[in-house]
Order: C-alpha cells, then structure tokens, then sequence
C-alpha cells in the first residue's frame, strides 16, 4: 500500500492505494480519510472485477529455452503452432506494448514444446511466453 495526499475542491484528503500485481497487505484503515475533522467523506465502495484465471505456468524441461515477455502487453499474434521447428531469428510471436507492436524472436534453433500465452491474453515484463526445446 502506498499513501498518497489528494485535494479535491481546496479539501485535502490522505488515500492509501494498493498496486496491481503486488503483494497485497490487510489494513485496519479505511481507504478514504480526510485530513480535517470537519470534513467528513464515506469512502465509495469498490465494484467487483472479474480477473480471468490464466493457466499455470508450465514447467521447461531440462535444456529448454523458455521466451519470456519482455514487457508488460497485449499478445496481438502468434506465428507458430506447438510442434513447429523454428529457427534463430524467427519471429514468434507479436507483443503490443505502449501502441508499438514488438516482434519476439527464437533466440535460438528449435522445436516448439509450448506456448503459454493465447491471442489477446495481456501478460506482464518476465511471464513465460513459450519454451523450445
């Protein structure tokens, strides 16, 4: 959780924010305070958002190249199906980040084991994209 102090119509409020993706931690605070006690603000409550479930992580077998996401983004293609013979260079697939498309290419020859990511699926700086083996 991280406090940040916010004003809103010359009113100073102290709000705690927590990060996406980070360690989430319990506290006894409300989420909203204001700084003057003769302001009082009900905190509004959170709507629930459904986070779709992503499949686990599959383990590499020994000796395997795992490609893993450089940067957080959209997968926008996949060029290769499980099975394929890639070779070093070979674009595997397209990652969106920030409005720019990246190719991710086989660092390395070899054979498409898995892949880890569907099209459209958003995926964070290090997730496993695909292993050859």
């Amino acid at each position: 959780m991280r406090k940040f102090n916010i004003t809103v119509n010359g009113k100073t409020y102290e709000v705690e924010v927590e990060e996406v993706g980070g360690v989430s931690t319990q506290v006894s605070k409300p989420a909203v305070a204001p700084k003057s006690a003769s302001t009082a603000v009900s905190p509004t409550p959170k709507p629930a958002v459904s986070v779709p479930k992503q499949s686990a992580p599959t383990t590499a077998p020994a000796g395997a190249n795992t490609i893993t996401a450089p940067m957080p983004g959209t997968i926008l293609d996949i060029k290769v199906n499980e099975g394929d013979s890639v070779s070093n260079g070979q674009v595997l697939l397209i990652l969106e980040a920030m409005k720019m498309e990246n190719e991710i290419m086989a660092p390395v020859d070899g054979k498409v084991v898995s892949i880890n990511v569907s099209k459209g699926a958003s995926v964070n700086a290090g997730d496993v994209l695909i292993v050859l083996g």
